[in-house]
């Protein structure tokens, strides 16, 4: 087979790889026995290219790419031993830089497999060989083989102790292990690095070898801090310009100017990467000081005497009043004049009806910002007195034009052919004097006034919304009034501010405010005109069937969901809400009995039975009790002080105590807050007696911490249960209990009073 054919084979080959990196496993087995070393010269080429293409590739997974390195070994050896093609050689090269860290993962978890590190070895000695003496361009790859020695025989980590398996490097390698000993891996990736640092401090000759030395220096220094502060040492001590006391020739010029550029970016990097190191105070003073040197080595103007500063457009500006001359304006000089007849804009404007611009069509750039990007830098250059001068030329002509519209003749009156028409004269004057001229011009120039008188200009009205979109929009606002709710610091607090239902909503702009105003929008911005019972399917509902909800529901939801994001420290934006709600509801009610009771005075009798309107506050509470009750801690105090400032407390609220004591961990929590609002409650108290009793009934678990309330405040159910357990057992048994249990309640009855 010829080697064109060959050559399309393996690029149909190639194409698939590049498609889909799975196919890599598969097409490099085929490929390696047809680039063999004793292959022709293009498919070696071929050959080399794509190993170094392959390896390099981030497509497929570095545990296929270790198992697949392995078989490529003894052709890349062969490769560097037998061709002398700098092309292969180079590829080779890289292919190797590529292999070495996957090999050497591979010794460290297999200590047996000597032939594969053999061959690694042999590649790397062979390489290590070519990089003194071989060509520029086989120098570079070498050069990057090197910075992949040192970045896996150098320590990636401080801590041994935790090394990161992601990152090949000096800390996987056990200490004892046979085929790569610690001790000598780390004297020689040192050793490189001290050969990397070397080219820089040696010949600047070759510019190419000293800028890759330099950008292979900032990987190392970002992933090996260990060994970070001695290459920084070492470029810090570096001189970009010491080609500057060789003769100054012009590949001297761009060398230096190239070395002195890529150490600065390699600094100037370390600097944004870490910019707590100490040492970047020593790296701004060498920014510094070479960019100074490189103001004296590349500044000729310090190098001669500078030229005369003598005018190039006739006399000097600073002699006109000694000679009494005039500098001739050669801008106006070449000014010509304008066409006779109408003159359009683009004539009046244009100065030189020749140049390039004149015939411009500033209708091709249909975008704004295009023609901003353009006439921004074009303004910026131009010259100050050259714009002024020929402002004042327009302003001249524009005069001219004025002054010939009103001395032109006309056929009825033939006398003012006679009066002497004006003619510019082109001779440029002050912008003072223009202003006068123009401030002296009568009024008949302005445009006429309209006879009719105008007609007041009214915006067209917008379209109306939708019901849909009206809700949509109304969500909207209430979401942004929530979120702006949310950014406000909660332990801002509102100083001054008058407290009670009656104080200012709006006296400020803390977080109290808004809450206020959020709450009172949701309770009564619509008291009084919509029905809390229509649409409601339940205690718990929120919006209004299948339509959308009101503005009121949507303010209410959106309180709910900003208190249970963080209910712990929300919680007096809850009693403030539910305090609301609860004060809105009782003025409600109190306006529906008013009205009931004038209707039943004025005889109405079928208003005066009408219930008052069922209020939101009892629905609010319970949805908001069990949104946070599932969260409740057995140490959390803040459900204590939610229960007690609430306004109003009925069964169906306190029931959600008792559902929380079913849990063992929060029993004597649910105790806890039913002994608080026994004791600072007392209008509750008949209410917590009763959920305490249901709690002994039904929860044997909680019967201790019940028993010992219950002895206090009802007895008498203890009294019962306890009978109904000892019928049947021996007089003298229950008149034991029973007077245990009088001595337990006498006792309780003592510690109340003095409570």
């Amino acid at each position: 087979m010829t080697s064109a054919a060959q050559l399309s084979q393996l690029e149909s080959a190639r194409s698939l790889a590049l498609g889909d990196g799975r196919y890599y496993p598969t097409i490099i087995p085929g490929v390696l026995p047809i680039i063999n070393p004793h292959a022709s010269l293009e498919v070696r080429r071929w050959g080399a290219d794509f190993l170094a293409e392959t390896f390099a590739a981030p497509t497929w997974p570095p545990d296929t790419k270790e198992t697949v390195a392995l078989t490529v070994l003894e052709t890349l050896k062969e490769y560097l031993e037998v061709v002398q093609d700098s092309g292969v050689v180079r590829s080779a090269i890289q292919a190797a830089a590529s292999i070495y860290p996957l090999v050497y993962r591979h010794i460290i978890a297999d200590p047996n497999d000597s032939g594969h590190w053999e061959l690694m070895v042999a590649i790397k000695s062979n390489i290590l060989r070519r990089m003194d003496s071989a060509l520029p361009g086989v120098r570079i790859c070498c050069i990057k083989f090197v910075q992949q020695v040192v970045l896996v025989q150098t320590p990636g980590t401080v801590d041994p102790r935790r090394p990161d398996h992601s990152d090949i490097s000096l800390a996987l390698v056990p200490r004892e292990h046979p085929l790569i000993p610690y001790a000598n891996l780390e004297a020689e990736g040192h050793g490189l690095l001290d050969r990397l640092l070397d080219i820089i401090h040696g010949d600047h000759s070759d510019a190419l070898l000293v800028t890759a030395v330099l950008n292979s220096l900032g990987m190392l220094i970002q992933r090996r801090p260990i060994v970070a502060n001695k290459i920084l040492s070492s470029v810090l001590n570096f001189n970009p310009l010491k080609l500057a006391n060789s003769p100054m020739t012009p590949k001297n010029r761009v060398i230096m100017k190239s070395i002195e550029r890529t150490t600065r970016a390699l600094l100037i990097n370390v600097l944004k990467r870490n910019p707590e190191n100490p040492i970047n105070g020593r790296i701004q003073q060498y920014l510094e000081r070479i960019h100074r040197m490189r103001l004296d080595v590349f500044d000729e103007s310090n190098r001669k005497r500078p030229a005369p500063a003598e005018p190039t457009d006739g006399l000097d500006s600073a002699k006109r009043q000694r000679l009494g001359a005039t500098v001739p304006n050669n801008a106006t000089a070449s000014v010509p004049a304008l066409p006779p007849g109408p003159v359009s804009y683009r004539q009046l404007f244009t100065l030189d009806p020749n140049g390039d611009t004149a015939g411009l069509d500033v209708q091709i750039f249909r975008d704004p910002e295009q023609l901003q990007r353009i006439l921004v830098p074009v303004l910026q250059s131009i010259d100050e007195t050259k714009l002024a001068n020929a402002i004042n030329i327009v302003r001249s002509r524009y005069l001219g034009l004025v002054q010939a519209t009103r001395t032109a003749p006309t056929p009825v009156a033939p006398a003012i052919d006679e009066e002497e028409e004006y003619e510019p004269d082109f001779e440029p004057e002050d912008a003072e004097q223009a202003v006068n001229r123009l401030d002296s011009l009568p009024p008949t120039d302005l445009p006429p006034t309209p006879s009719a008188p105008l007609v007041p200009y009214k915006l067209p009205e917008a379209p109306p919304l939708t019901e849909q979109e009206v809700h949509k929009y109304g969500d909207m606002t209430v979401r942004r009034a929530i979120g702006m709710l949310s950014g406000i610091d909660e332990k801002e607090k509102s100083k001054g501010a008058k407290g009670g239902f009656n104080r200012l909503a709006a006296s400020d702009y803390g977080r109290d405010a808004w809450v206020t105003i959020l709450s009172r929008l949701a309770t009564r911005a619509s008291a009084g005109l919509e029905d809390p019972n229509e649409g409601i399917k339940d205690e718990y509902a929120v919006k209004h069937g299948k339509g959308s909800p009101s503005i009121s529901d949507a303010v209410r939801d959106g309180l709910y969901q900003y208190i249970l994001y963080d209910w712990k420290k929300r919680i007096d934006v809850a009693i403030s809400w539910l305090n609301e709600e609860w004060y809105n509801d009782t003025i409600l009610a109190q306006e529906a009995k008013k009205a009931a009771k004038a209707n039943s005075i004025n005889g109405n009798v079928g208003s005066a039975v009408s219930e008052a309107p069922k209020g939101h506050y009892h629905r609010c509470t319970l949805r908001l009790l069990d949104g946070i009750l599932p969260y409740v801690e057995h140490t959390d105090k803040v459900l204590l002080r939610l229960l007690s400032e609430i306004p109003a407390l009925d069964h169906e609220i306190l029931r959600r105590v008792r559902k929380m004591a079913e849990d063992p961990e929060r029993i004597e929590l649910a105790c806890m807050v039913l002994h608080y609002l026994y004791l600072f409650r007392p209008p509750a108290r008949d209410v917590v007696v009763d959920v305490l009793t249901e709690i002994w009934r039904t929860n044997d678990r909680a019967k201790p911490s019940a028993r010992k309330h219950l002895m206090r405040w009802k007895p008498e159910v203890l009294r019962e249960e306890e009978a109904n357990g000892m019928v049947g057992d021996g007089g003298a048994v229950k008149k034991e209990g029973e007077t245990q249990l009088e001595k337990e309640s006498a006792n309780g009855a003592l510690e109340v009073k003095a409570a």
